[in-house]
């Protein structure tokens, strides 16, 4: 994003210093934009409480914005008084947003074989990894090479939701097509050393630290772009990793193919992990741990998917079915 605004400038520099990620900037400063446009273009040290409720109410009314988006505009603008005008709000009519606790959609494992087999790769082999391994889709597109252990089985996933490390299983049923992919990547680094780059793109921080080790084969992604970029803070060239939304197209098109009639996304087959481990009798903790839930009941989401809570429970309608058929 091209920033013209000396204000939205300075909101950059501090989300940057704070070591926020690259899509809660963009959040931060697409809120911030829009608040201010709403506003008649007032400088946000010129308006208070006042406008901010205005602005949600806009977006909660004439926008019908869902209770996630609500919540995240919100976060931006208490974020920007907080830490550019040192500036807390107690006359805030608006709290955040309680999202609906819905229960979440599984695929069963016919249904999920079906959808795999109706993807090219590298698509076959991201989805196959979010279903064997319960990852999310950020998650998968931003493993590197290094983070695949054959010798454990395991996938080291660095800096999850929460900024959290963990390790999660490798499906050994996916070990000669991770190879393949892996040796893919090699001839593509090839390629781009012969041609003077060769360089991933990593946070900031990183590449400042590591420099020409970020040429290095162990720390490129594992389902690189197709094409060489800038990178956005640096602004050097470099290989990132594909667009999430180049997998959301080829899965649309492949739930289609399957007709399957569920609304399916590329986190439907975290869930459809989840409830499978549960299912085999995986204790409810390992579950969390693989997950990388901080909270247990975030984990337990899964007990009411398959129904833990009404085992041996028989509807009163199945005591009168026989009683209607005579």
């Amino acid at each position: 994003m091209i920033i013209k605004s000396p204000f939205l400038q300075s909101l950059r520099d501090v989300i940057r210093v704070k070591r926020y990620s690259l899509q809660t900037e963009k959040s931060y400063l697409y809120w911030a934009k829009h608040f201010i446009m709403f506003n008649d273009k007032r400088h946000p040290k010129d308006m208070g409480a006042a406008e901010i409720n205005r602005f949600l109410t806009h977006l909660a009314v004439n926008r019908g914005v869902s209770a996630a988006t609500q919540n995240q505009a919100l976060c931006a603008l208490v974020f920007m008084y907080k830490n550019i005008f040192e500036q807390q709000f107690d006359g805030l009519i608006f709290s955040y947003a309680k999202r609906p606790k819905n229960i979440p959609s599984v695929l069963s494992p016919n249904q999920v074989a079906t959808i795999i087999h109706n993807l090219r790769m590298p698509y076959q082999l991201i989805v196959s990894i979010l279903y064997g391994s319960g990852l999310r889709l950020n998650e998968v597109l931003r493993l590197r090479v290094k983070d695949i252990d054959f010798s454990n089985q395991t996938i080291f996933i660095f800096r999850g939701k929460g900024q959290k490390d963990r390790l999660t299983l490798l499906p050994k049923e996916l070990n000669e097509i991770i190879t393949n992919q892996i040796n893919h990547v090699e001839i593509l680094h090839k390629q781009d050393l012969l041609d003077g780059f060769g360089l991933t793109s990593v946070p900031a921080s990183l590449h400042r630290k590591y420099k020409a080790a970020m040429k290095d084969f162990a720390w490129q992604y594992l389902f690189p772009s197709s094409t060489r970029c800038k990178h956005p803070i640096d602004e050097y060239i470099c290989r990132h990793h594909l667009h999430p939304s180049t997998l959301t197209r080829h899965l649309r098109q492949a739930v289609v193919k399957a007709k399957i009639n569920k609304k399916v996304s590329a986190h439907t087959f975290r869930h459809s992990f989840a409830t499978a481990l549960l299912l085999n009798g995986t204790d409810i903790r390992t579950v969390q741990t693989l997950l990388g839930h901080s909270d247990l009941r975030t984990t337990e989401i899964y007990t009411h998917v398959i129904g833990e809570r009404h085992a041996g429970t028989v509807s009163p309608f199945d005591n009168i079915s026989h009683k209607l058929q005579t």
